[in-house]
């Protein structure tokens, strides 16, 4: 079965690409099928958001592929689940990632340490051409380091500390990652019901 993926987050198409290949899916980039859109986000939820994003993909290609995206951020429980669905435009545009979680660590410069708890939450859309719809989500909770640590990964991933490895996400090893992320969580629930 091929899938196009709704992304132009190269870090995320590998994910998808990793977990959804040893179920035998071919992921296709939207470049590989002619494809260049990037459609607004906005959704007041990650569902939401991923479904616009699936929904205008699956209708720019005329509904001849299944299409499947994400949406996913950080939320923070000392910023009552900020930034969320904002985390990727979190401080303004023109901001690379690394300055975002820059800009996050300095929102959350004032809370202590047992009280920097966060998750990463992700929701998946699929559109299929035969008519189904499938929606799914996946979580990851973690806690907000002060200094960022380790090179892989992309987004918040140098800041997300998971205490039980003793690594954040940006130093744990691909494997292991697609293994207990929140993306991972979603698209193994999106296998279960293709």
């Amino acid at each position: 079965m091929d899938i196009v993926i709704a992304t132009n987050n190269p870090g995320k198409l590998r994910e998808f690409q990793a977990i959804l290949g040893q179920a035998g899916i071919r992921c296709l980039s939207m470049r590989e099928v002619g494809l260049s859109i990037n459609p607004e986000e906005t959704g007041t939820t990650f569902a939401e958001n991923a479904m616009i994003k699936a929904k205008a993909c699956f209708d720019a290609l005329e509904g001849r592929y299944a299409c499947m995206a994400d949406d996913s951020g950080i939320q923070c429980d000392a910023l009552q689940g900020a930034p969320g669905v904002y985390s990727a435009r979190n401080g303004g545009p023109g901001l690379t990632d690394r300055e975002r979680v820059y800009y996050l660590l300095g929102q959350m410069s004032h809370v202590a340490d047992p009280d920097r708890g966060i998750q990463y939450a992700c929701a998946i859309a699929c559109l299929l051409p035969d008519g189904r719809t499938i929606t799914t989500e996946g979580y990851c909770r973690g806690v907000m380091l002060r200094e960022l640590r380790g090179e892989n990964g992309f987004g918040h991933d140098p800041a997300f500390y998971l205490p039980e490895y003793e690594m954040t996400f940006a130093e744990i090893p691909t494997e292991l990652k697609n293994q207990i992320s929140h993306r991972s969580q979603a698209l193994r629930a999106c296998l279960e019901k293709l």
